[in-house]
């Protein structure tokens, strides 16, 4: 179901092919054998999608666009022919739509352009882009991990740890889900499968659940677009993964970069690749943000790994949903791909605010299939020409079989390395910010041994990066108790600098309490709200004359959570307001209230 505007797997290539997992959207791998030629015409056939991406100033808090919006989009897409019909909300307020069938991803842009002149209501639409995997795996073997220790190229990694091994850092892989390994399932968090399509892509049956296991994505011959090869279980995000974080030290298997880290696994990928818009909202639930429909995530990843990726210009979709992360304080680290050509024309290693990764062979030089050029950031090894990266995986070729492990060539393997070796950074020093990770990645990496034209500032250096990561400085929380009255907008208690935590309660179901936050010009404000266990609040942002800007409405005894970004040159005066939705009053109706800045 992944076109090449689908997002693909970044994942391995065979020693021969280059996978291009973030450039083919429908060819969700290149297999061994596979002529570049051969593989560029399946990625033309199967750039399709039967999705647009829509989103209205007046609807962004709206669970659906108004019908009046909804008969004019109509109206655009039943001169080409088409029907359109309303499939949901995304986290960022844009509305996913779908056509009665595929078509080209030009044609789509052109419908899309139709609908913007057409209505003033329109902020942005675009394709529901498919993306692919980026990998081929290479035959299962048990070699030496040479990307952690050789001198040439590897990552310099057993000095690294006598300095940080991750404790304390969630890093989160957004793709095919994992298996639960038994080298690997000890640092796997709870996770969530946010594949909506539950007919082709999901292949487990259902929806978007909280189950992120892996349940394979093989295909059949002509399963994902007209022409696309029959193909094996890749297993990709249990292999990124156990690159990430396997256990290590514990006797068998392999080890991971960061392997006292956790992993919190997002499914985002499946048969035949995931959707633009399936993958921005697993982006921003992983950070701790708020997606419609689906629970809070309790542990919000510092770190995010897309080894995956499709052809075109950045989305929106995704930009906003890297700019909605990176607020929050996450880093995202994105393959370049594998397609051996400018990763300018490759989403998401294209987008702003993101780490993007090259691959390197273990000669230390370009390997064969990576994509380079400006916006890559830095390279790492992705393995090349026989020698590939080691990693945890499953033996079976459609459904799960045994645990095993093998050896993958790709972008998508360089990929996990940078994100280990940031999550290696951010135990040592958590005050680092995602531009701080980046600068110090890529200031701190060594020559290349071998030629890598396009490769960014170097050959990442896991202990040159540790070094570089700094020692935090304290910070202090101020604690304050709620001072009443401040139940309007005008009587709002000040929070003062932040970061500060509030220790606050309802006394009535009426009641509503508010607290007046100063955000510097370019700043943000970060506000968590966590109830007693017998109580539902909710959480709002106003401004200073009580215009809502942010909700967040989470049923339950659930925390609530929201950002918001100051975009204008001046200082921004907003106010919290928490709301009491059900239970405890009183001196039971109990609350904390968080609230931190950057």
């Amino acid at each position: 179901m992944l076109s090449k505007k689908s997002s693909f797997p970044l994942l391995a290539l065979a020693a021969a092919a280059a996978l291009t997992l973030q450039a083919a959207p429908a060819a969700a791998h290149q297999r061994p054998g596979v002529t570049p030629a051969a593989a560029a015409a399946a990625a033309a056939a199967a750039d399709v999608t039967d999705r647009l991406i829509v989103k209205y100033s007046s609807a962004v808090d709206a669970a659906a666009p108004p019908a009046a919006a909804q008969n004019r989009a109509n109206a655009v897409l039943q001169t080409h022919g088409r029907k359109l019909g309303y499939l949901r909300r995304t986290a960022g307020g844009a509305h996913v739509f779908k056509l009665d069938r595929a078509v080209s991803v030009a044609e789509l842009r052109q419908i899309a352009q139709e609908l913007r002149n057409g209505d003033a209501d329109v902020e942005y639409a675009e394709p529901d882009l498919r993306m692919q995997p980026q990998f081929t795996p290479n035959d299962a073997s048990y070699g030496a991990q040479w990307d952690f220790f050789e001198a040439t190229a590897g990552l310099n990694l057993p000095t690294a740890w006598d300095k940080s091994t991750g404790d304390g850092v969630v890093v989160g892989v957004i793709d095919t889900g994992v298996r639960p390994h038994a080298d690997l399932a000890a640092n796997l968090l709870p996770g969530y499968d946010f594949i909506a399509d539950a007919t082709l892509v999901s292949n487990d049956g259902d929806g978007r659940d909280a189950d992120p296991a892996d349940p394979g994505d093989w295909t059949t011959a002509g399963l994902c677009y007209s022409g696309s090869a029959a193909s094996n279980s890749s297993w990709h995000g249990t292999h990124v993964a156990g690159t990430i974080a396997a256990q290590t030290n514990n006797g068998v298997g392999v080890a991971g970069v960061a392997f006292n880290a956790k992993v919190l696994p997002v499914r985002a990928l499946g048969r035949c690749g995931g959707y633009t818009s399936d993958i921005a909202d697993a982006m921003v639930w992983a950070a701790g943000g708020a997606v419609y429909g689906a629970p809070v995530n309790p542990n919000p990843v510092r770190v995010l790994n897309l080894s995956l990726g499709g052809t075109g210009a950045c989305p929106t979709t995704y930009q906003n949903a890297i700019n909605t992360v990176r607020a929050r304080g996450t880093v995202v680290v994105v393959a370049a791909g594998n397609a051996n050509t400018d990763a300018i024309n490759t989403a998401p290693a294209n987008c702003a605010g993101v780490v993007t990764v090259a691959a390197v062979s273990r000669a230390g030089g370009k390997a064969s299939y990576s994509n380079y050029g400006s916006v890559v950031d830095l390279a790492a090894p992705g393995g090349d020409s026989g020698a590939g990266i080691l990693s945890t995986l499953n033996s079976g070729t459609t459904v799960p079989g045994a645990d095993s492990y093998a050896s993958y060539m790709g972008t998508s393997m360089a990929t996990p390395h940078v994100a280990g070796v940031a999550a290696l950074m951010l135990s040592r020093n958590p005050q680092l910010t995602p531009d701080d990770v980046e600068t110090r990645l890529k200031a701190s990496v060594r020559l290349f041994p071998a030629t890598c034209s396009g490769c960014g500032t170097g050959l990442l250096d896991a202990n040159a990066a540790v070094d570089a990561a700094g020692t935090p400085v304290a910070v202090t929380v101020t604690t304050l108790t709620e001072v009443e009255p401040n139940d309007t907008t005008g009587s709002a208690q000040s929070l003062g600098t932040l970061p500060v935590r509030v220790n606050g309660s309802i006394a009535k179901a009426s009641d509503k309490d508010h607290y007046r936050v100063v955000i510097p010009a370019g700043g943000s404000v970060t506000a968590t709200l966590t109830p007693n266990a017998s109580s539902n609040y909710d959480l709002y942002l106003l401004s200073s004359t009580g215009t809502q800007l942010r909700a967040s409405t989470l049923t339950g005894a659930t925390a609530d959570q929201l950002t918001y970004t100051n975009t204008g040159s001046t200082e921004l005066t907003v106010v919290l307001q928490v709301r009491r939705a059900s239970g405890l009053t009183g001196s039971g109706g109990t609350y904390s209230l968080a609230v931190s800045g950057n």
